[in-house]
């Protein structure tokens, strides 16, 4: 029964070490993700440092690389957690083969010591002959070539079971050294971290001097992005109105056949549009109901509409990173990006409008059944209206300000005519 408990424990142990191995692998491909988020922030604030006029902009990135900082101190700190947790599994397996191997050589002294005082041919030839019958003779015979084999075998499993000991330790120790450098790479990041910090408070000292300034830019922007949604608002607007005179012409059309109507066609479609249709909420088409189903049950898991980026602005009303009382509204994301990115669909669509809000700020609407994806702040568009787009497609170069050096995706997600935060459909990469 013990022998069953030990075994029963040491699958469990190794199911453990197994699933615990698996975890380490996980955190460690997140780490180098992170690791290349850093270092594409700190090229790209690099850039941006270079350019800049505002230190509210290079706060914004640097902002980000301090978060990121703390979920790679984070994700290490898991790491060694789980390789302390591994380090014990294997010291206990280490201690159960420690004991296993002590009776183990403890019982074969035992047997050698026996064997040498039995090993003369002659003693062993006495122990048959004496035999009172064949059968006890036959008996004895075959115990003796069982107790040779059983001792062969005992001295094989001893070095079996030194082997396996051996790898543990050496498994142990490399673990060690692991541990003692994930703790100095955790070392290293918080003392970085710590520099980091005090950049960013020196930063913040210094756009609390221009405070009127900077609250004056802020309002400029937010009024140029209200004119800005108001546009995109009415284009949406027009898009669902448009996408329900089709949808009631097609019905007409439908309800024309069935009764036999004399009506031409040119009078069911005058009819037809002469009936009134909703701007503020499309009336679904079994196929365009199908686009908006699978667009739904993809939250959570949409690409990122950049390859590579963070959100600096994020979605609804929130208080200036460094002014609290002042209040900044957004009704999409705004994700900083590198310098020539494209912006790319998050799913399959038609595009529905191109807006060219100046010569150098355009904007994409993609529609997805009854949803819509905005990307603006682009350069240049290389899709037109009416065209289908499917996921992660090309649809423009993102703009590059020439005042901040920042490049900046103006990313927007809306339901009809229901702004929705878009972080909450994408995947978290």
């Amino acid at each position: 029964m013990p022998k069953f408990l030990l075994s029963l424990l040491f699958l469990c142990m190794t199911s453990v070490i197994w699933s615990q191995s698996s975890q380490q692998e996980k955190l460690e491909q997140r780490k180098a993700q992170i690791q290349q988020e850093i270092r594409d922030n700190e090229k790209l604030l690099q850039s941006v440092k270079s350019k800049e006029k505002s230190a509210v902009n290079i706060y914004t990135i640097q902002k980000n690389k301090i978060r990121l900082k703390e979920i790679l101190i984070n994700t290490t700190e898991r790491q060694t957690k789980l390789l302390a947790n591994d380090m014990y599994i294997n010291q206990m397996a280490i201690n159960k083969l420690n004991k296993e191997l002590e009776v183990l050589k403890e019982d074969y002294a035992k047997m050698i010591v026996k064997s040498y005082k039995s090993r003369s041919e002659q003693s062993r030839a006495m122990f048959i002959l004496s035999s009172e019958n064949f059968l006890q003779a036959y008996k004895r015979a075959q115990y003796l070539k069982q107790y040779t084999s059983f001792r062969k075998n005992q001295g094989e499993e001893i070095k079996s079971k030194s082997t396996e000991l051996a790898a543990y330790n050496d498994k142990l120790n490399v673990q060690k050294v692991a541990k003692q450098k994930l703790l100095a790479e955790n070392k290293k990041e918080r003392a970085a971290l710590e520099i980091e910090k005090k950049e960013q408070e020196k930063l913040v000292n210094s756009i609390k001097k221009d405070k009127n300034r900077i609250v004056s830019d802020i309002r400029k922007k937010q009024r140029e992005a209200k004119t800005i949604e108001k546009q995109i608002d009415r284009l949406i607007r027009e898009a669902i109105a448009e996408a329900n005179r089709k949808a009631a012409l097609e019905k007409a059309k439908a309800k024309a056949l069935a009764n036999n109507s004399k009506a031409s066609p040119k009078e069911v479609a005058a009819a037809a549009s002469k009936a009134p249709v909703s701007s503020s909420r499309i009336e679904l088409t079994p196929e365009s109901k199908l686009i908006a189903d699978n667009f739904r049950a993809n939250k959570g898991r949409l690409p990122w509409p950049v390859e590579k980026g963070f959100v600096s602005l994020g979605f609804g009303s929130q208080a200036h990173p460094v002014y609290s009382t002042l209040v900044i509204n957004n009704s999409g994301l705004e994700i900083t990006t590198n310098d020539g990115a494209m912006a790319r669909a998050v799913f399959g669509g038609e595009v529905t409008s191109v807006i060219v809000l100046s010569p150098i700020n355009k904007a994409v609407v993609i529609q997805h059944g009854d949803y819509f994806t905005v990307y603006q702040n682009l350069s240049s568009v290389s899709v037109s209206k009416g065209d289908k787009v499917n996921e992660k497609q090309s649809l423009g170069r993102i703009r590059t300000s020439s005042e901040t050096g920042k490049t900046v995706l103006k990313f927007f997600l809306s339901q009809n005519t229901t702004y929705t935060d878009p972080k909450a459909w994408l995947s978290n990469r």
